[in-house]
């Protein structure tokens, strides 16, 4: 009698493992959405020369993700926001309405 237990549990958890292991081979995975803009992870000084000029092109933000003191106090691009990167979540607000602006963060690199 306990072998037929066990074996009728074995058969259970065998069933229940193929069904959940056919159900997640058939789940279609999301694509990432396309985008018609480029994305640069690093960009250069050559890119970013045109944007940081007085008055600051329109379309266009640059955002100093350093924490503000003493990194942004200390020295900045001129036309660069403060939003520490640490800060982002509760200071978004900051962040320009029109979702075709640039924006271009910058920080003090790799720690």
């Amino acid at each position: 009698m306990r072998i037929n237990k066990l074996t009728a549990i074995s058969i259970t958890l065998c069933l229940m493992l193929t069904v959940w292991a056919g159900c997640a081979a058939t789940q279609k995975t999301a694509e990432p959405a396309k985008a018609d803009w480029q994305f640069h992870d690093v960009v250069d000084v050559a890119f970013v020369q045109p944007y940081a000029t007085m008055p600051q092109p329109e379309g266009v933000m640059i955002i100093d993700s350093r924490p503000y003191m003493p990194k942004y106090a200390n020295g900045h691009i001129p036309t660069a926001i403060s939003i520490p990167d640490s800060k982002f979540d509760q200071m978004t607000d900051r962040l320009p309405e029109d979702k075709n602006t640039l924006l271009i963060f910058y920080c003090e690199g790799p720690t």
